[in-house]
C-alpha cells in the first residue's frame, strides 16, 4: 500500500509530506518534501490560533489549507498513491476536553482523487483520551528494541517524549508532552530579527545571549511539569501570553532566547527524570522534529542527561524531519486496515480505538 502522510505542526514552519510503501507493519520511505508556509499564511494561522478570532477566518482557512496540502502532495510527483493521511493544522488543543485541526479532508480527497483520512485526534478524545500524542503507536511498532531502553523525543512546537522500554508490549509504552519545544524560541527569534527569521537557525541567536537562571527557575515552577501523564500541551500555554510576559521582563531578547532554549531542554530532561527513569533507566534518546537542528538545544539536552546517548533519529535510518509525516501515513494505513492505533497508556483513553475520519476518493480534477 502506498500512502502519503501530511503533517503541519504547531511550529508553523510548513507542510511536510512523506510518501511511504507499507506492507504491514513494514514501512519504507519513498519520498519526502517540506513546503514552507508563506509569511502571510503563517500570520493567518497564528491569528486563528489565539482566543479572539472570527469563525469566518477559521472556515476559510479550513478549505484553503486543504488546497495547499493537496498541492504539496502533487508537487512530489509520486505515482500510484492509494491513500492519504492528513493530520491537519492544530489551532486549538485542550486535552482531554477538545482539539481542533483544520484542513478539510473532503477537499484533499476531491483534488487528489485519493481516499483521505483526517481528524485522527477526535476518536481518542471521544474515548476519554487527550487526543495526543498519537505518534507513540508508530514509535512502538518501529523503534522498540529487544535490548535497549529508548525514549523517542520529538521537539516540534511542543516537545513530547515516548517511553519505549526494551521488548515493550503496547501497554508498557507511555508518552506525554513535556512542555515547550521550539515554540517559545521561534516566537522570540521572530521578534529579535523583526520577522526575518521564524526560528533560531543553528542556535546562533541563543548563543549570543546569556542564560538568566532566576527566570528559568520561575518558568520551571509551572504546575504542568508536576502533573503526571497522560497530559498534553499547546499554544494555549506557550503562545503570545507567555511571550508577552517574557518580553515584559525587560531582558535583552538574546538572553530570553538563551533562557527559552534552556527552558525547553530542562523541561524535557526533568520530564524524563520525573516520570520515565523511575520505571526504567534510559539508554538512548532518539530525537526528531525541528529542534534536532538546533545544536545549542541538543548540547544542553545531552548535558542534562549524561547517562543517556542523545542523538538524531536519522542515525537509525528515519529522517528526523520526515518522521511525523511518516507516522501519519502509518496511522492512515492502520485506519484503512481497521487497526486501533491509539495507545491508551499514552493518551489516557479508556480503550484502544480505530482513529480518523474517512473521505472517499473524488474524481481527480473535478
Amino acid at each position: 500500500m502506498r500512502v502519503a502522510g501530511i503533517m503541519s505542526g504547531t511550529s508553523l514552519d510548513g507542510i511536510d509530506v512523506a510518501v511511504v510503501d507499507i506492507e504491514w507493519p513494514k514501512l519504507e520511505l519513498v519520498a519526502f518534501r517540506s513546503t514552507p508556509y508563506s509569511a502571510a499564511m503563517r500570520k493567518r494561522i497564528l491569528a486563528v490560533s489565539n482566543a479572539q478570532c472570527h469563525t469566518r477566518d477559521i472556515a476559510r482557512l479550513n478549505f484553503e489549507l486543504a488546497e495547499l496540502y493537496s498541492q504539496a502532495v502533487l508537487d512530489l510527483k509520486v505515482k500510484k498513491i492509494e491513500l492519504v493521511g492528513c493530520h491537519g493544522q492544530t489551532i486549538y488543543h485542550e486535552g482531554p476536553r477538545c482539539s481542533l485541526q483544520i484542513g478539510e479532508g473532503a477537499v484533499i480527497a476531491e483534488r487528489l482523487g485519493i481516499e483521505t483520512i483526517t481528524n485522527f485526534r477526535a476518536r481518542d478524545l471521544a474515548a476519554g483520551g487527550h487526543g495526543a500524542p498519537l505518534v507513540p503507536f508508530f514509535d512502538w511498532m518501529m523503534l522498540t528494541h529487544d535490548q535497549v531502553n529508548r525514549v523517542a523525543i520529538n521537539i516540534g512546537g511542543i516537545a513530547n517524549v515516548h517511553a519505549l522500554p526494551k521488548s515493550a508490549k503496547a501497554s508498557a509504552v507511555f508518552a506525554f508532552d513535556t512542555g515547550p519545544g521550539n515554540m517559545v524560541i521561534d516566537q522570540l527569534a521572530a521578534i529579535s530579527t523583526r520577522g526575518k527569521q521564524s526560528y533560531d537557525k543553528d542556535g546562533k541567536l541563543g548563543r549570543k545571549g546569556t542564560l538568566n537562571r532566576p527566570l528559568l527557575k520561575r518558568l520551571l515552577k509551572d504546575k504542568y511539569f508536576l502533573k503526571p501523564p497522560p497530559k498534553s500541551a499547546g499554544r494555549e500555554q506557550y503562545g503570545e501570553s507567555l511571550i508577552g510576559k517574557l518580553v515584559g521582563t525587560g531582558l535583552p531578547i538574546e538572553d530570553l532566547i538563551a533562557t527559552a532554549t534552556a527552558f525547553t531542554a530542562a523541561s524535557i530532561a526533568e520530564g524524563i527524570e520525573r516520570f520515565v527513569t523511575p520505571k526504567f533507566s534510559v539508554d538512548e534518546c532518539l530525537v526528531s522534529g525541528g529542534g534536532v537542528h538546533n545544536p545549542l538545544l541538543m548540547a544542553e539536552l545531552q548535558g542534562l542527561m549524561p547517562k543517556s546517548y542523545v542523538h538524531a533519529i536519522d542515525d537509525i535510518g528515519i529522517p528526523a524531519d520526515a518522521k511525523e509525516a511518516m507516522a501519519f501515513a502509518f496511522l492512515a494505513a492502520a485506519t484503512k486496515l481497521g487497526i486501533a492505533a491509539n495507545l491508551p497508556s499514552a493518551t489516557g483513553a479508556r480503550k484502544a480505538v480505530v482513529l480518523g475520519q474517512i473521505h472517499p476518493a473524488g474524481v481527480r480534477g473535478n
